[in-house]
């Protein structure tokens, strides 16, 4: 009886946390809409708007305590321009939240409405956070997986950090860097699984000491939940040392995983050196040895990515098949320059037919 009234409570909780949330976002937003439009009653009234949301801070921050700085109602107002364009349709469908006498409403009417017809979806940290990505492509790209993913914000900013965007995009063409901004990321075949490089940051392995594949591996199972979220959508641990017998002779591989969005294992060799052709070939044999034995006629084929530290791109163009499903990927043990990845972003971009 204690469990399933602690979990009651705790469920209860949870959901009055989350109404909060939206309905404070919701208020921020209508904040917002006051202060445009109070701005664009005439170009003289709109030449004081840094005077008036002065007096505006002051006089909210006297009655209603902190949080209404100058710094927030400019957020607010930001957030309003932002995003009105978008949720004014979601908003009219809501029209019961436009009154503050609907406050009590507000609640019921955000979290009941399906989650693709709601205005907000993420806290106002979230939001926050995501005015502050200038891309707009990038920005929206960041929305829908917080939301799809229940990112914290924690998460988002460790996402965004790592340049999850770019090292997603870099991997997709023009119609999928599109894809991405208007539908985050989508995995209906292995490719959209891969990005690269994985940034394994982290595990708290340095550059500069040495280590061995199984401290490497050992790492990683200790931070699988983080490892998961950096492999993407869909990823569940099956095992480490994966055995299996052919031939009379015991083959090891370092980590499997199943997808459940492509139902399919993605098997994982762990490499610290440059890649070899022969870390292609044994990853080629662990497929096939899968495929042939261990997945079901209902599953797709398995996957294998030989995860190393440098690549040799030449190599892996002659070693395997065009129709392999192996990929070579490289790690890093420190977060990438978002710089330098925008900048190869960019680079890429231009090399490639317009957009039309």
């Amino acid at each position: 009886m204690f469990t399933r009234i602690r979990s009651l409570i705790e469920s209860a909780r949870s959901t009055i946390a989350r109404g909060v949330d939206l309905v404070q976002v919701h208020t921020n937003f209508e904040i917002g809409r006051h202060i445009v439009e109070f701005e664009q009653q005439g170009e003289e009234r709109a030449a004081y708007g840094k005077a008036v949301l002065q007096q505006l801070a002051e006089r909210l921050s006297t009655e209603f305590g902190s949080g209404f700085s100058v710094t927030n109602l400019k957020l607010m107002r930001q957030f309003y321009v932002q995003y009105s364009p978008r949720i004014s349709q979601t908003l009219s469908d809501l029209s019961a939240l436009h009154t503050p006498e609907s406050i009590g409403q507000t609640l019921s009417g955000l979290l009941g409405a399906d989650i693709g017809k709601r205005p907000f979806t993420l806290s106002w940290s979230h939001y926050v956070f995501l005015l502050s990505i200038k891309n707009a492509e990038e920005r929206s790209f960041y929305e829908i997986e917080s939301t799809q993913q229940n990112w914290t914000l924690r998460d988002l900013r460790r996402q965004f950090q790592s340049g999850l965007y770019e090292r997603l995009a870099l991997s997709r063409d023009k119609d999928g860097i599109r894809q991405l901004a208007q539908q985050g990321q989508t995995v209906s075949r292995a490719s959209d699984l891969l990005k690269e490089p994985l940034v394994l940051e982290f595990l708290g392995l340095s550059e500069q000491v040495r280590f061995s594949e199984s401290d490497l591996e050992a790492a990683i199972i200790s931070q699988l939940e983080r490892f998961l979220l950096e492999l993407g959508k869909g990823f569940l641990f099956e095992a480490r040392q994966k055995r299996f017998t052919f031939d009379d002779e015991h083959f090891f591989v370092d980590l499997v995983f199943y997808n459940r969005l492509l139902r399919c294992y993605v098997l994982i060799d762990l490499k610290l050196g440059k890649l070899t052709h022969q870390d292609l070939g044994q990853m080629q044999m662990y497929v096939n040895y899968f495929d042939r034995h261990v997945k079901t006629d209902t599953e797709a084929a398995t996957v294998g990515i030989v995860l190393c530290k440098k690549k040799h791109e030449a190599l892996v163009e002659i070693t395997l098949p065009k129709d392999a499903n192996i990929h070579a990927k490289e790690y890093q043990l420190y977060l990438p320059s978002k710089e330098d990845l925008q900048r190869k972003l960019a680079e890429w971009t231009e090399m490639e037919a317009p957009l039309p």
